[in-house]
């Protein structure tokens, strides 16, 4: 049964003695000790799924390791080809983007001797790629930035701790990990080198308004000239409003 306290707790003995409320909190509190000293826990399972008698929620770490949720981001890792290199093709995008500045890129140029057909088509790639894990703030921004799939943030890993401020300096080595991604717009699968694609284009480029020159100027008068005197007007592209506007279409 409930304890009903009075509305004026000066006139109430119990109250003003403070020991009913004692009693109570010293009973609250030994029942969940002997709960979770002598009943049994659930390891791995959210405590609002719990069926068990014990209510400890104290993580074991590192025997008991948190589940994280699906979108949790991770350590840094760069992603590799087919062929073990990175995808990263040194466009600086996602060093540009970091709020934390903590990105360090360095771009080379393969040579135009190499063996690799796919070098030939991506040209550059990064002869330095640096992360320094310290000033990271886990937003990314890095890996929505990266227009080649190339950074992810999936390891579902803390950064592990180090001795110096050194080791939390990630170069490629360390970045460099997981399985080969390969998608179907990489240019390395759409065509062997760096060559001029086989087909031609079906129609010349045009600008806007292109072909309609002189159109409106054929009683064109400027100032300080006389009336009917008829001026040429400058070699210019006009855009009118009158008559179909060429479109040229965009051919991959």
């Amino acid at each position: 049964m409930a304890y009903k306290a009075t509305q004026d707790p000066r006139t109430d003995i119990r109250e003003r003695s403070y020991l009913p409320e004692l009693i109570k909190g010293l009973a609250i509190t030994t029942r969940h000790f002997l709960r979770n000293l002598f009943g049994t826990r659930e390891v791995g399972v959210p405590f609002e799924d719990r069926k068990g008698t014990s209510l400890v929620t104290t993580v074991q770490y590192p025997e008991e390791k948190v589940a994280y949720p699906p979108g949790y981001r991770g350590l840094h890792r760069l992603v590799p080809r087919e062929d073990g290199k990175p995808r990263c093709v040194a466009c600086y995008m996602c060093a540009t983007i970091c709020p934390a500045q903590c990105i360090y890129i360095e771009a080379g140029e393969y040579e135009t001797s190499a063996a690799e057909g796919e070098s030939r088509v991506i040209e550059k790639f990064p002869t330095q790629f640096v992360i320094d894990e310290l000033r990271c703030i886990v937003c990314g921004l890095c890996v929505d930035a990266c227009p080649k799939d190339a950074i992810r943030m999936d390891t579902y890993t803390h950064t592990p701790p180090e001795y110096n401020r050194q080791g939390f300096v990630y170069d490629i080595p360390k970045l460099l990990k997981g399985p080969a991604v390969a998608h179907p717009s990489d240019p390395w699968n759409k065509r062997p080198g760096s060559e001029q694609p086989a087909h031609v284009h079906k129609e010349a480029h045009t600008r806007i308004g292109e072909g309609h020159e002189g159109a409106h100027h054929g009683h064109a008068l400027t100032a300080g000239h006389g009336h009917g005197e008829h001026v040429t007007p400058p070699s210019r592209t006009v855009v009118s409003n009158e008559g179909p506007v060429p479109v040229t279409k965009f051919l991959k």
